[in-house]
């Protein structure tokens, strides 16, 4: 599977399988299993969530603004550094949609509040897996390394759905 047979356009593919893309995944993930410690509801998890998302959002766009200024000795323009900046980091967001997406489901009571944070955790690990997989093939055709990226990139996921099954129990 690679983004041809699943659809996906090079330039979204290209924001799926970023490094800010995935650590989004993470850190959502990470903030879903430390929501279990304080016992939050959905609400609660989704507000984190979110500003957290946006807050590393803005850190890496300054971050990346500050950095092509600084490549360029300021020649790039502000304007310029800042575009390319955001639109490099935008990844981040878009991957943790699904999740907030569950936790709204939690917080509007269409599903209970526990379950829309386990749908998160289990939905980003899922999805880990899926981009490990496919920025992979996008440059072997092997299975074996294919599964290995899958299978490593998930089990950050994984590793934190153990976290909260054992902070929650």
């Amino acid at each position: 599977m690679s983004d041809a047979d699943l659809h996906i356009t090079p330039r979204v593919g290209r924001i799926l399988t970023s490094e800010e893309a995935i650590y989004g995944l993470i850190l959502v993930s990470g903030m879903l299993a430390v929501s279990a410690a304080a016992k939050e509801t959905a609400w609660d998890t989704l507000a984190v969530v979110v500003v957290t998302v946006v807050v590393f959002f803005a850190a890496h766009v300054y971050a990346g603004t500050l950095g092509r200024l600084a490549a360029t000795s300021g020649h790039a323009g502000v304007k310029a550094s800042l575009g390319a900046a955001a639109s490099h980091s935008v990844g981040m967001v878009y991957a943790s949609l699904p999740a907030i997406i569950f936790l709204v489901l939690g917080a509007t009571r269409a599903i209970d509040d526990v379950l829309a944070e386990w749908a998160a955790l289990i939905a980003n690990t899922i999805m880990l897996g899926v981009l490990g997989w496919i920025a992979v093939a996008g440059w072997t055709k092997h299975w074996a390394p294919r599964i290995l990226s899958a299978l490593v990139t998930a089990a950050f996921g994984g590793i934190l759905i153990l976290l909260k099954a054992v902070v929650t129990h």
